[in-house]
């Protein structure tokens, strides 16, 4: 008998139905012998509506306010997979965040956990008790209700797993695995069965949208086994694991896009030292996350210099420059919003020259301009405009992995 920790995204509780499927898997581990903790996700889009709703009230509502009205959507899915439960005659019970003992910092909207109590999970545990617990959420030394972001319910749900020491993590979602693409957009993306915990993680940092990228990072801390796979197909789905060992894999594991980015420029810089310094530091200060950046060459005693950041971030990071711009030494900041970044992720790809070239032959050959590009040893990522994503990932999927097939 071991303990599996199953998370359940919000398309796989979103009506009565899904979550009586939801009991039925949950259940179903229950009685091969396993100890289940599960997390659950708010149903389909109520996040989005409760966020509407506050902006009804007050568009600038505070954080803590809006922790306070999000974490409710978690307890409505939980308290409701726990009477699913019930009807069918096992012993279960549902948690808030506060009551599994999830303690995080007091970031208001994307706290990190600090640590888990688990005593009450344990003690239920104990009684043979199914535990489900309200994912995204925790509480910070001020005993306020925090929120871990977008994304955070598997975030709660590899913590909880790795201080319960559980033997899996199911991550359940509305796909059947992680793809090469999303299979959405690309009709011959296919299911890969295994990747890296350092592919998957990039994956998720640039666009993916299977995992969130911090519970990549702590699965990676902690060795969690972690498996991505279907509510609804009842298939195997994909190890996300240290190392794989898929024989003639491709060197490029997956395309990703990530629309929600905007890209500024710092026009006019004094070319001297210390100025990157002054610019991302302001940023940082304000807990604005910059990913590409790019530095042309000094002309003229003056630079530029380029950036992306979330869409979110956008009007605040050029706000916080402008403020800022006497000390700094500038002349203006560009903004542009109709971009979009398009990358390859691949360990295979630092023992294989050449791979940034055939993705930019793939674009050209599409007839799609490249405007920023970005590199590391196991990803390129470019930029490019919003109309072009679509067909950028279509066109570097079949340069890389038409070969493949559907990965038989």
């Amino acid at each position: 008998m071991g303990l599996i920790v199953q998370k359940f995204g919000g398309s796989s509780v979103a009506d009565a139905d899904r979550i009586r499927n939801v009991a039925r898997i949950i259940t179903e581990t229950y009685r091969r012998g396993h100890n289940v903790v599960a997390v659950l996700s708010a149903q389909g889009d109520t996040t989005d509506d409760l966020i509407a709703k506050a902006a009804e009230i007050n568009p600038h509502a505070s954080k803590r306010e809006m922790d306070m009205l999000l974490s409710t959507g978690e307890q409505i899915s939980c308290s409701l997979c726990a009477m699913a439960i019930e009807t069918m005659g096992y012993p279960v019970i549902s948690l808030t965040g506060w009551q599994a003992g999830v303690r995080t910092n007091s970031a208001y909207g994307d706290a990190r956990i600090k640590r888990i109590e688990t005593e009450r999970i344990l003690a239920e545990l104990d009684k043979r008790c199914i535990v489900i617990v309200t994912g995204f959420q925790g509480i910070n030394k001020y005993d306020d209700i925090t929120t871990l972001g977008r994304g955070g319910s598997d975030t709660s749900a590899v913590a909880l797993a790795s201080v319960l020491h559980a033997d899996l993590c199911q991550i359940y979602t509305d796909v059947d695995g992680v793809y090469t693409a999303d299979p959405r957009l690309v009709k011959d993306a296919y299911k890969l069965d295994e990747i890296t915990y350092d592919e998957m993680l990039e994956l998720a940092t640039l666009g993916a949208q299977v995992l969130h990228n911090r519970s990549v990072e702590m699965a990676k801390r902690y060795n969690i086994n972690l498996e991505v796979l279907s509510s609804f197909s009842g298939q195997s789905g994909t190890i996300v694991k240290e190392v794989t060992k898929t024989m003639e894999k491709p060197y490029v594991s997956g395309v990703a896009k990530d629309k929600d980015i905007a890209r500024l420029a710092v026009v006019g810089l004094m070319d001297e030292p210390g100025i990157a310094f002054k610019i991302f530091s302001i940023l940082a200060r304000e807990r604005i996350n910059v990913d590409i950046i790019l530095q042309s060459i000094g002309r003229g005693g003056t630079k530029d210099i380029s950036f992306t950041v979330r869409h979110s971030d956008m009007e605040r990071a050029k706000e916080l420059l402008e403020e800022r711009q006497s000390s700094i030494g500038f002349d203006h900041v560009d903004v542009v919003d109709d971009i979009a970044k398009v990358s390859i992720v691949g360990a295979g790809m630092v023992n294989n020259p050449g791979v940034a070239s055939q993705m930019f032959e793939a674009l050209y050959n599409a007839g799609i301009n490249i405007n920023m590009i970005s590199t590391s040893e196991i990803k390129v990522s470019v930029l490019v405009n919003k109309e072009d994503a679509d067909r950028a990932v279509q066109a570097i999927h079949a340069r890389f992995f038409s070969q493949f097939g559907n990965g038989n």
